[in-house]
């Protein structure tokens, strides 16, 4: 089941938690991937620092300030595409990154797309690197600028209930910032090979764990 709008339409950090789990499908060109969200993190509001809406309103980030369930997809330091899902209400700028997946469908052309972009050979990335980390898992989703703005609730990009129940979930601070670091806003499934980072395996003392209600 495709996810419908009202699920983006809530306040952003329940968003986040409830997308753990979800999958994420691209169907593209007549081939389709998809992968189970396993890390993300969520960014809110012009008084979060590290949120694209500190500075207001732009262009860049319009999308942010659109209607909940829509991608905003950015190009990050001219090198990887970012894939988010924008929530709650117009207006109210805030998102979530997804950052990791475990492949479901598509390995084969997975693997072919992150060779071309990484320069690695097909055959020596893993299943469980294929999309660990936000600019892998675009790569191997084929994501780019194209997909910015696209509904999420219908179309190429959607985001899909499948009924996987994922284990005990993880809050840390978000990876890669400078401002805005002491937030817990990263959510992850605990222990699962394809989240990115030292912790995914081991729970330092940044992080909170609890099993999923």
């Amino acid at each position: 089941m495709v996810l419908p709008r009202a699920f983006y339409d809530r306040p952003t950090l329940d968003v986040l938690e409830d997308l753990i789990g979800k999958i994420l499908v691209h169907e593209r060109r007549g081939s389709r991937v998809s992968g189970v969200i396993v890390e993300a993190e969520a960014y809110v509001g012009e008084d979060d620092p590290a949120c694209h809406a500190a500075p207001g309103p732009t262009r860049r980030n319009a999308p942010l300030y659109g209607p909940p369930g829509h991608a905003y997809v950015y190009f990050n330091y001219g090198m990887h595409y970012l894939v988010n899902a924008v929530t709650e209400a117009e207006g109210s700028p805030a998102a979530v990154l997804i950052r990791a997946l475990e492949p479901r469908e598509g390995a084969g052309l997975m693997r072919r797309r992150r060779a071309r972009t990484s320069g690695r050979p097909a055959s020596s990335i893993a299943a469980t690197d294929l999309c660990r980390g936000p600019g892998n898992l675009t790569a191997a989703l084929g994501i780019t600028l194209a997909q910015n703005r696209l509904d999420l609730t219908s179309g190429s990009l959607t985001i899909q209930d499948e009924g996987v129940t994922p284990g005990p979930l993880a809050w840390s601070p978000r990876v890669g910032i400078r401002v805005g670091v002491s937030r817990k806003w990263r959510c992850y499934w605990a222990g699962h090979p394809s989240v990115s980072g030292a912790s995914r395996t081991n729970l330092g003392s940044s992080e909170t764990f609890r099993a999923r209600s």
